[in-house]
């Protein structure tokens, strides 16, 4: 029976364990999806700025080219 009982606490304390790596991952992988997600966003803008230079250049182009 105390086998039993040291097995069960082995077991708990290895759950235990896991949850709080599993916690720390879930957290590091937030912060690396909001660092992904703002640096989505700021691409999204320069590629948007880009795109309105190129556009304002095109424009200026004479017709006959």
């Amino acid at each position: 029976m105390h086998a039993e009982l040291d097995s069960l606490e082995d077991k708990i304390r290895q759950v235990a364990e896991l949850c709080h790596t599993l916690r720390r991952e879930n957290i590091a992988l937030r912060q690396q999806l909001l660092t992904a997600q703002q640096d989505n966003k700021q691409l999204t803008t320069r590629l948007e700025a880009a795109k309105t230079r190129l556009l304002t250049l095109l424009d200026t182009l004479p017709e006959d080219l």
